[in-house]
């Protein structure tokens, strides 16, 4: 099962996503929803260990002001957009206080990353990566687990400029985190 828009005679609002099956995934961007299958074991376990790498490098420090806030599926509410949740997304803390508890952020993120699936593969290139250019969000890694590769982009002109691409076994070195290196081998889940 592949993404679905769902068609509504209206802007699309939180209380569409509440109304959504456990087993269905939501966003809403500008004013349209979006649904998908919740993320696979390959999906999710790519994330969480990239993520988490990430997360132990610049954000464990929360008195750091150089650091970041990193965080996996946020709630995200921006102008005619209720719920946006990038895989991973990250927040400069010069630009971001702490956040919020109970809220949505509502601060664009500097970075995300999105795990490709087959299930959302066509959505986040066609719908998601031109939203997050629109928004000037300035760094997009894409993890694709079929092809075993991490795409690198930086938004040039309000376009992603691909910056590198790494694959298989490679070590993972790629701005805004350039300091910090990540095995791909950890990515990966074993062929069966």
């Amino acid at each position: 099962m592949g993404n679905l828009t769902q068609q509504l005679s209206r802007p699309a609002t939180y209380a569409d996503l509440e109304a959504l099956p456990p087993e269905i995934k939501g966003e809403i961007i500008e004013d349209v929803l979006y649904t998908q299958p919740r993320p696979r074991m390959r999906h999710s376990r790519a994330g969480l260990r990239i993520g988490g790498r990430i997360s132990e490098a610049y954000d464990l420090e929360p008195e750091n002001p150089s650091g970041w806030w990193i965080a996996m599926e946020p709630g995200i509410e921006l102008p005619r957009s209720a719920e946006v949740a990038p895989d991973l997304a990250g927040w400069r803390r010069e630009r971001m206080r702490p956040p919020p508890p109970r809220e949505p952020i509502r601060v664009v993120p500097d970075w995300v990353c999105e795990v490709l699936s087959p299930s959302n593969r066509t959505y986040d290139r066609q719908i998601k990566f031109p939203y997050y250019a629109r928004l000037g969000i300035g760094h997009l890694w894409v993890i694709d687990t079929d092809a075993h590769t991490v795409e690198i982009k930086r938004l040039v002109d309000h376009q992603w400029v691909e910056t590198d691409v790494f694959a298989n076994n490679e070590i993972l070195s790629a701005e805004p985190f350039k300091e910090l290196k990540i095995p791909l081998a950890t990515l990966w889940l074993p062929s069966i």
